[in-house]
């Protein structure tokens, strides 16, 4: 019987292997095993047996706003409903934290968004968008499609939203110290 339940410590070695077998056929971005760790808590596994089959990550990225990320499912099992089963668990968790959307942004090769209350994105979507495609390497080429499932059962919460980045330019602040930066030694006037 398969099922769906929070991902544990145990689960990353084989989230990771689903989720490199389908990066490794363009379906998604590749996940390396540190970031899998740091995000066990994000990811909701599916399991037939003692399995697991399929994963799927959520995200909070804002006060209401969620990615529904890397949903991954073994070759064996694909086709088969337990990618949308994945999404809506996520959806789910989402509501249940008072999230009011849920962004999927790499949804180019499924057919179930819509079943799943997905429709096409919008311009709210470009907080969370930045935050990953500048680590993707199709960034100037882009074919991912952007998906908006609002959840109209949870209140809207007024929070501020933060400048979106400039496209095209990318600027990463540092701060310095003295201390921080190495100067070369000098010849001492007194030697």
């Amino acid at each position: 019987m398969m099922f769906t339940r929070r991902a544990s410590i145990a689960d990353i070695p084989t989230i990771g292997h689903i989720i490199t077998d389908c990066a490794e056929h363009g379906l998604m971005l590749h996940r390396s095993p540190a970031f899998l760790y740091e995000h066990t808590r994000d990811f909701h596994v599916a399991v037939e047996g003692n399995q697991v089959i399929g994963c799927c990550g959520l995200s909070i990225v804002w006060a209401n706003l969620a990615e529904v990320y890397s949903l991954a499912v073994h070759p064996d099992y694909r086709g088969k409903g337990i990618g949308k089963l994945l999404v809506l668990s996520c959806v789910d968790e989402a509501e249940e934290l008072g999230i009011r959307q849920a962004d999927d942004t790499d949804v180019r090769n499924r057919n179930f968004s819509p079943g799943a209350g997905y429709r096409g994105g919008s311009a709210g979507t470009a907080l969370k968008v930045w935050s990953e495609c500048v680590r993707c390497s199709k960034n100037q080429a882009c074919d991912e499609i952007a998906m908006v499932r609002v959840l109209e059962e949870v209140p809207e919460i007024t929070a501020p939203v933060p400048p979106v980045p400039r496209t095209g330019s990318y600027e990463v602040p540092v701060t310095l110290s003295w201390s921080a930066i190495k100067r070369p030694k000098m010849d001492s006037p007194h030697t």
